[in-house]
């Protein structure tokens, strides 16, 4: 303690102070935060473990961002903030609906499972303070929303009836706009002065046969070069040079087969290049850490007669590194924790299954979800609400008022993905059971192959029961969720065998918590999620 006090001591004497900050990492305790960086520790991989994958990041100011896809969940493209690039919060979202012309996107008449928003690039436009989203769609057309705050209001701006495949967005010192794209064959387009039309598109790269396959284009200039972030799917990094945005370019490794920061997960790739306040440059990436998805992890970044070099610890990907030489007193929200639903609106933190329909659910009294939809099937269920699972382990918790369900009706907490499994409440002929489910899967092309069998219930009455998941998701086979229920709040009954976690990539997104409420029979039952807790050990 005597030590301690000696250090807070010294801090004080030469201008240096602490402040709370609130960390996921923590499950938002209050943690000591230090304003001097070089004092300031450590940080550990990954810096955010939850699914966010396809990643873009930038900075405005003092402030980070980070944009990544949300396939077939709405609303797409969720924001990530930041004020240090370790601590992040949920700050929004770049496209408020899938309005893509498609029933499938509302599950009305088709599915759009793992179409939707895939790679896309985030950027600001000092010029005329404007943040631009900028994705292709179903490979055959790419849109752009602006706003001028990233929590506030997105608008679809423009559709360009040419795929910028897995985009990103420079911004030039002249306030020109260039996308990057593509697959293997690399172009570069031209935007018009708004930023909301083509005015030229070049191929300027072509992958050599030895590389393979090379995408997910970042974009930046530094020091008079052009650089094109490049990614080889699932191993490895590469970026072109080039002194015009239109080449010739020339294309170094990075990293190839580089070990990762988490065990059991892939080769850290993808992602984007952010230079922070001080001129230090860092790399976000992604891991592949099935079943519960890509996670992003930080690393510095060198440069060498102006080609970048990850900083490594042991050759590989740092489990930790120093905290980024950033000072500040900026705190964000914890990404895990409790929600009550009395705001008007749901918070950044929630994405639908599909589009919702907006007349079936409220917030403002607790989470009030309507039937929306007469199936056997959830995954064509409406206004499933998800949340994304805290790794390596976390636990979901809804309080869940069943007293006005009508026959037939279906309600409550999934392990959603590909396969799937329940724990909920069936009220049928007047009785309600609560039941534990599994066996929902699709298959290859994401359609239903199975609506589930009934693997465990029990009778319940009163009104209120609590639902309760706990899942495992560290990456690699035989990871498990438990289901239980409670009647008071407190004392949980397990119910149903463990559900192993399905953890191939191929569904891309990784398992997500899902709060669901569907009719079999007619439309007209609801319930009332009061309370959302997820918590980590």
């Amino acid at each position: 303690m005597r030590r301690v006090l000696v250090v807070l001591s010294s801090l004080l004497l030469v201008g240096v102070f602490l402040t709370p900050t609130t960390s996921a990492a923590t499950g938002g305790t209050k943690a000591w935060y230090v304003s001097d960086p070089n004092l300031a520790g450590d940080y550990t991989n990954p810096v955010v473990w939850q699914d966010f994958a396809d990643g873009d990041i930038i900075r405005v100011g003092d402030t980070y961002y980070y944009s990544a896809s949300t396939m077939h969940y709405s609303p797409g493209a969720p924001i990530l903030r930041s004020y240090n690039l370790v601590d992040w919060e949920y700050a929004g979202h770049s496209v408020p609906r899938l309005d893509f012309n498609s029933g499938a996107y509302d599950l009305n008449g088709g599915r759009a499972y793992v179409k939707g928003i895939w790679a896309s690039t985030l950027n600001y436009r000092p010029s005329n303070s404007t943040y631009y989203w900028i994705g292709c769609v179903e490979f055959n057309r790419t849109y752009v929303y602006t706003a001028s705050a990233v929590d506030g209001t997105w608008t679809k701006r423009s559709q360009i009836n040419n795929c910028y495949y897995d985009a990103g967005l420079l911004i030039d010192t002249n306030d020109t706009m260039y996308v990057a794209y593509g697959n293997s064959t690399i172009s570069v387009a031209q935007l018009s002065a708004d930023g909301l039309s083509q005015v030229r598109a070049q191929q300027v790269f072509q992958t050599p046969s030895n590389v393979g396959t090379l995408e997910g284009s970042r974009f930046y200039k530094r020091n008079g070069y052009y650089y094109i972030w490049l990614t080889r799917p699932a191993n490895g990094q590469y970026v072109l040079r080039s002194t015009s945005p239109w080449g010739p370019y020339e294309m170094r490794q990075v990293l190839l087969n580089m070990p990762g920061p988490i065990s059991g997960g892939g080769v850290p790739h993808q992602g984007g290049l952010v230079q922070t306040q001080n001129g230090a440059w860092y790399y976000m990436s992604f891991v592949d850490a099935y079943p519960g998805g890509r996670v992003p992890a930080l690393a510095p970044i060198t440069w060498t007669n102006d080609w970048p070099t990850v900083q490594t610890v042991n050759g590989g990907w740092g489990v930790t590194y120093p905290k980024p030489n950033i000072q500040t007193n900026r705190t964000v929200a914890s990404m895990i924790g409790s929600d009550t639903f009395t705001s008007g609106s749901l918070g950044p933190r929630w994405e639908w299954n599909h589009n919702p329909d907006t007349s079936r659910f409220s917030t403002g009294n607790g989470l009030r979800l309507q039937t929306a939809t007469v199936t056997g099937d959830l995954y064509n269920a409406r206004n499933t609400l998800t949340h994304r699972i805290q790794g390596p382990s976390s636990t979901a918790t809804i309080e869940l008022d069943y007293s006005q369900m009508a026959n037939g009706d279906r309600s409550g907490l999934a392990m959603l993905r590909d396969q799937s499994a329940w724990i909920g409440v069936k009220r049928d002929n007047g009785v309600n059971r609560v039941v534990m489910t599994n066996g929902l899967t699709m298959n290859g092309s994401w359609q239903t192959t199975g609506t589930g069998t009934e693997a465990a219930s029990a009778n319940i009455s009163g009104g209120r029961l609590w639902l309760r998941v706990n899942a495992d998701i560290r990456p690699g086979s035989g990871r498990q969720a438990r289901f239980s229920y409670s009647t008071d709040g407190s004392s949980f009954v397990s119910l149903g065998p463990a559900f192993t976690l399905n953890n191939a990539w191929q569904f891309f997104m990784g398992y997500r918590f899902g709060i669901f409420n569907y009719a079999t029979q007619a439309l007209g039952g609801a319930v009332t999620v009061r309370r959302f807790d997820l918590t980590t050990p």
